[in-house]
């Protein structure tokens, strides 16, 4: 297998991806994006049929191109994936597709990273595959019975997939509610886990135009690493998760879900829930989240600002609160790729110098 030299490689071709490459093409700086999918988009795809996105299209814009839509509606996944598509193809961003990265190494004079078609030697290497890869499921979930079916929220696609019965659906976050919500027109739901707070105000009203962007605006520029109200918020942050953007508890309540402590285990095959309850549940459906899948990085990265610490050369972008509350969100990627960008850029033109 022939190895290719680039000066970067940036591994996941989603947003956090594309807008780097973007940042990086402005600078002039070469690089290659490896996204595992067929397509650009395609994670976006897979996701449950009535996905709508959680924020307005006027904050679903990756840099350099408005998203095309009223900026107050909700893009549907369909639409937020050809988006992606259409941004790679706009920019010409070098995008390699169906390039999973199954390891990354490095010798001492730069990174080796190799997927199953090729290898690729880089002297820097940004991580941008994000936290939806691997779902995340607590692990007394195999003591359950196994005429009780799960479904993780990875998998869920529309109400048909259950059959009859009661639904447990575990994780009270976006994806929770706008499932349990779904779910309450053909099901009765119960809903487990702690109320993660909500935007004070429908997003989908009249007001939001006035309301909605100094909320989004305190979202990248008053909740980060930086500020002390950042800082305090960031622990609940990367343990809970982020407020309901669009689903109130409100609605919840209007449409019949049951509201319930959270799962902490299986007691005779059945969940049990914080009160030592036990709820009848014929279908569990996890939304219970994500985890990287760094399986072919070999170890947790800590960093500043994306800057991997002890790695030098080595980035994440799309990280959860990476600087601010809006990193992992649409439009916190823009400016974390920036800034990861022109540390390359620096330490890049920097190295030519030396080497000249």
């Amino acid at each position: 297998m022939t190895v290719e030299e680039i000066e970067t490689v940036i591994v996941g071709g989603g947003q956090a991806g594309l807008a780097t490459g973007y940042h990086l093409t402005r600078r002039g700086r070469p690089h290659v994006i490896l996204e595992a999918a067929p397509r650009v988009g395609d994670t976006w795809r897979q996701r449950w049929d009535s996905l709508r996105l959680f924020t307005p299209a006027r904050y679903c814009s990756l840099p350099g191109r408005p998203f095309p839509a009223p900026a107050w509606s909700f893009p549907t996944r369909v639409e937020f994936a050809d988006y992606l598509a259409d941004y790679a193809r706009q920019f010409r961003l070098p995008v390699r597709t169906g390039a999973a990265v199954r390891r990354l190494s490095n010798d001492g004079a730069g990174f080796q990273v190799e997927t199953d078609q090729a290898r690729y030697a880089a002297r820097n290497v940004v991580v941008a595959t994000g936290y939806d890869h691997v779902p995340r499921v607590p692990e007394f979930a195999a003591g359950l019975d196994p005429g009780i079916r799960q479904l993780h929220s990875a998998d869920y696609r529309h109400p048909g997939q259950l059959g009859d019965g009661d639904v447990l659906v575990v994780g009270a976050g976006n994806s929770g509610a706008d499932i349990a919500l779904e779910l309450s027109r053909t099901h009765r739901v119960s809903l487990s886990g702690r109320h993660p707070g909500h935007l004070p105000w429908r997003i989908d009203r009249r007001l939001t135009p006035l309301l909605c962007p100094p909320v989004f605006f305190a979202f990248r520029h008053l909740l980060t690493v930086r500020t002390p109200p950042g800082r305090r918020l960031r622990p609940y942050v990367l343990e809970h998760g982020g407020p309901l953007i669009r689903v109130r508890p409100a609605d919840l309540d209007a449409a019949g879900v049951v509201r319930v402590p959270r799962v902490t285990g299986v007691r005779d095959g059945r969940p049990v829930l914080a009160d030592g309850s036990v709820p009848r549940a014929a279908t569990v459906l996890w939304c219970t989240g994500y985890r990287p899948d760094l399986s072919w990085l070999g170890f947790e990265p800590d960093h500043h600002r994306g800057a991997v610490t002890g790695h030098p050369g080595l980035y994440l972008v799309g990280w959860l609160f990476q600087y601010a509350l809006a990193s992992a969100m649409i439009q916190g990627a823009g400016r974390d790729a920036a800034y990861v960008a022109k540390q390359i850029a620096f330490n890049s033109i920097a190295g030519d110098r030396v080497r000249v």
